[in-house]
């Protein structure tokens, strides 16, 4: 088992994308978001005014996938998980964007003057995984595992 979570932590923060699934009412979306993990959460920011971000003011319960573009079955591997989603306090957003800088140097200090003006206009959020299995299929047809959130995301 140490094994498994030593692979799914490395295959967690070698990748930067997340599918965010949201849903207003019973109208489902999903957004692709970069990501980064912070205080035993996924962190992400986007933009308020976006769908997704909507759909969490309304109903914080959604689902999120991390995985490649694969083109053969036996290659899969990605995580599939939900749990509560929310906007960061501002007290948090400091740590958050240090903790994003160091994945995305991109939004740290010398942020190029686009992104630092977007940055300013974004919202940061938080994924509380509540439930996370990371499929391999390497060890066969949908091959998963339940993982324990808490320990997978205190890296």
């Amino acid at each position: 088992m140490k094994d498994l979570y030593a692979t799914a932590t490395s295959y967690l923060l070698e990748h930067n994308v997340l599918s965010l699934a949201t849903c207003d009412q019973s109208i489902p979306w999903v957004a692709p978001v970069f990501y980064t993990v912070f205080a035993g959460k996924i962190i992400f920011l986007s933009a308020p005014h976006t769908r997704h971000c909507k759909n969490i003011a309304l109903n914080p319960n959604v689902a999120a996938s991390v995985q490649e573009d694969y083109r053969d079955w036996e290659d899969i591997k990605g995580f599939q998980m939900q749990g509560e989603a929310h906007q960061l306090s501002q007290r948090d957003v400091p740590d958050a964007l240090s903790t994003y800088s160091d994945k995305f140097p991109v939004t740290g200090e010398d942020a190029p003057p686009e992104i630092a003006g977007a940055l300013e206009k974004i919202g940061w959020y938080a994924l509380s995984v509540t439930t996370i299995y990371f499929i391999d299929n390497s060890k066969g047809l949908g091959h998963r595992d339940k993982l324990d959130p808490t320990r997978l995301l205190s890296i």
